[in-house]
């Protein structure tokens, strides 16, 4: 019994809205990188599913997948870098506290 695409559609389009959400609203940084990570994980489900199910089923989609996968660690350890960094300077880790370079 297979998966319909369908429903690989509809669970990459609520965990990018989540991420989406999450990202626009919240006020702590933290948040807004899992929130990133989120809406990446829902074009991973997309790339993979037309991977399997498109007109040309091959491992295109699955390669794109292990590039995004390299690209978001590498964002990772690079937000959460800045964001230590941040926190020893400012003690906050509030997105609106930290519209200036330097105080």
């Amino acid at each position: 019994m297979s998966v319909p695409l369908a429903s690989y559609l509809l669970v990459a389009l609520i965990l990018f809205c989540i991420g989406l959400y999450g990202a626009l609203t919240k006020r702590n940084a933290v948040i807004v990188l899992i929130s990133i990570e989120l809406m990446l994980n829902a074009v991973n489900i997309n790339f993979v599913a037309f991977a399997k199910f498109g007109v040309l089923a091959n491992l295109t989609g699955q390669i794109f997948s292990l590039f995004t996968m390299t690209l978001a660690a590498a964002e990772v350890a690079i937000g959460i870098a800045i964001l230590i960094s941040l926190y020893r300077n400012r003690s906050t880790v509030n997105v609106d506290d930290m519209d200036l370079l330097k105080r």
